[in-house]
């Protein structure tokens, strides 16, 4: 299958990324059939190079360079914290209060390194309950949020939430393996819901401001609407944002 490509021209490639599809080979992930990079390389021609990083298990908007030049200038935007990335994310409960800030260092890809500061901005968008009894409760709450990270910490989002006891739906690493199971069982939902919804940045060689959005997949479309759940459209302001 192509990769979906949101945006291209001769510097810069913008894709909405699979959930399951690594971005490419690393210590990490070394035992996939295919590669992001692989296909797009085949798909476009040429070299391609990702300006930064989605985990395997996560959808949406991935930048990708024609050049090592311009990778590295996406990578200073990244570095910077002059991008802005939103993502939406179903989660187990229904945090409160229904907008925050998470607050709590993290380390990196290995848990025993030094913790950094990381701060993931939230808003909870939707809330439905489930009759389907899970352990002592007859019925499961869950919710959809927006998170917008201020930070680039290894697996960020995920961390966080499940640091204030609402972890992410479909996350093996470090959500409730009861709640993805409901999730398979129930809803026939198999991914993380976890997908990289818009990235505002500056184009690399024109300093265009640009914001690009990747569509949900059919899977994660299916569940919103068996839940009732609509996404926040264009506002004349721009983006729904979190509040800060």
């Amino acid at each position: 299958m192509p990769i979906d490509i949101l945006y291209q021209d001769d510097a810069l490639i913008a894709v909405n990324k699979p959930a399951g599809l690594p971005v490419h080979r690393s210590a990490m992930v070394n035992d996939a059939e295919r590669y992001l990079v692989d296909v797009l390389r085949e798909q476009v021609g040429g070299n391609v190079h990702p300006a930064h990083r989605l985990d395997r298990a996560t959808s949406g908007v991935l930048l990708v360079a024609r050049s090592g030049e311009i990778a590295a200038a996406l990578g200073e935007q990244f570095m910077g914290r002059d991008v802005h990335k939103q993502y939406l994310v179903v989660v187990r409960g229904w945090p409160e209060p229904a907008g925050g800030t998470i607050d709590y260092p993290l380390p990196g890809a290995r848990e025993t390194g030094p913790r950094r500061e990381a701060r993931t901005r939230y808003r909870r968008l939707a809330t439905t309950e489930v009759p389907i009894a899970l352990g002592r409760y007859p019925q499961q709450r869950y919710a959809l949020l927006l998170a917008e990270p201020e930070s680039g910490r290894f697996r960020q989002i995920r961390k966080h939430l499940a640091h204030i006891h609402h972890p992410v739906i479909g996350d093996c690493q470090h959500g409730r393996g009861d709640h993805n199971r409901l999730y398979k069982q129930h809803f026939a939902c198999h991914r993380m819901l976890l997908h990289a919804w818009r990235l505002d940045f500056r184009h690399p060689a024109t300093g265009e401001a640009m914001t690009l959005q990747a569509p949900l997949d059919g899977e994660y479309t299916a569940l919103l609407e068996r839940f009732g759940w609509t996404l926040p459209g264009d506002e004349p302001d721009g983006p729904p944002r979190c509040q800060r």
